[in-house]
């Protein structure tokens, strides 16, 4: 397994350590965080990305943003600094919802506790909101690991596997979502072999998914994006398997742009295509794919490559981030908390109210299902 993408280093004076994924695999460099003002820039420029660790970065940087020196020592002025300090941050990127998740868990602790306890003191308010950081990064770490052991028993002996972009351990606090699930088997002794989309335009399978793999020793192939389909009529795919940014009530899946290509060849091939991702990716808030906003990044991405022009000068540009897959294409959504089959609406409501009511885990992740409230909303 690879270094871990993301550290708090120090108490409530520390800072967030990260790996500079824009600069991987070539340089191993780590970028520290000392304010908010860090925290939103290497989320917005992909030094840290991945729904799971931005959420976790995004938790880190309110406890930075409590380190500003001229905070007063009235507790409405502390959650003042919460407040715009999260539509700050929230600001960086618009589809992951576990940013804007993690944002309002730690809020909400922070007004439980200013509420609750006559007297609080801004030291004991800090030492609560890195707590709550802590959390949500052991609980992702945790979450990682249970996704892929729900999800292992997908990968057959001898099997080929294609994923796309990157949902491993540099996407998260763990070791990743759908490389959790291709981990797991891998520890289990399976031999299979995994095909890594380049995922243009700025190659996340191809920079940091064939490296998280190589480095675990799995057979791992690099394939441009538009060998998708041709590897499947060959019958080398057994089975998709990607990661999520942010799902729908009704399952309608929002994955790194390309996705919605791999699920309609899947369909065509009568390959299981399978989304990876925790109970925080949930939006409960959203009805279907069609309320997911999608984030729109800069031309140059697609007119350059390195400092290198590849397109005309001034040409008109269309860069999503993000797609959406319709829930029809998903056979199975693989959550911490089990496998939710055939995903709609009513299997998705069963499944998140079946967990609240047997209250397993006992940690905030699963809290999404309570109630709508809590469900993490689009540009909170």
């Amino acid at each position: 397994m690879v270094a871990q993408a993301l550290n708090w280093v120090g108490g409530i004076d520390g800072f967030l350590e990260l790996i500079d994924q824009r600069k991987l695999p070539g340089e191993f460099t780590k970028v520290e965080c000392r304010n908010i003002v860090h925290i939103r820039d290497a989320i917005k420029t992909l030094a840290v990305r991945g729904a799971p660790a931005i959420g976790v970065a995004g938790a880190y940087g309110l406890v930075l943003s409590l380190q500003e020196p001229g905070i007063g020592d009235v507790s409405t002025e502390w959650l003042s600094v919460l407040a715009k300090s999260s539509e700050f941050l929230a600001s960086s990127r618009p589809t992951a919802v576990n940013l804007f998740w993690a944002l309002d868990r730690v809020r909400q602790r922070a007004e439980q506790l200013v509420s609750g306890r006559a007297g609080i003191n801004l030291q004991a308010l800090r030492e609560a909101v890195l707590n709550e950081a802590d959390a949500i990064y052991r609980q992702d770490v945790d979450m990682c690991r249970r996704i892929g052991q729900n999800g292992e028993k997908f990968i057959r002996q001898g099997s080929g596997i294609l994923t796309h972009c990157n949902a491993g351990a540099l996407a998260t606090a763990g070791q990743g979502t759908a490389l959790s699930v291709i981990f797991e088997a891998h520890k289990k002794g399976r031999q299979f072999r995994v095909f890594v989309d380049e995922t243009r335009p700025l190659l996340q399978g191809a920079r940091l998914t064939a490296w998280e793999l190589k480095q675990a020793g799995i057979d791992v192939t690099l394939v441009c994006d538009n060998t998708a389909g041709w590897l499947m009529k060959r019958g080398k795919i057994d089975a998709v398997i990607t990661g999520a940014d942010r799902i729908a009530a009704n399952g309608d899946t929002a994955n790194k742009i390309g996705t919605y290509s791999l699920g309609i060849l899947a369909a065509k091939h009568g390959i299981p295509f399978y989304v990876a991702a925790p109970s925080s990716t949930f939006d409960l808030g959203i009805e279907s794919g069609q309320g997911i906003p999608i984030e729109q990044r800069a031309a140059e991405e697609v007119t350059t490559f390195g400092k290198t022009q590849i397109a005309p000068e001034g040409i008109n540009v269309y860069n999503p981030a993000f797609d959406v897959t319709e829930a029809s294409l998903i056979t199975a959504i693989i959550t911490e908390k089990g496998v939710i089959e055939k995903p709609n609406a009513d299997n998705i409501s069963r499944h998140l109210r079946k967990l609240a009511n047997a209250k397993q885990g006992g940690g905030r992740l699963s809290d999404l299902a309570k109630d709508d409230n809590r469900a993490p909303q689009a540009g909170s």
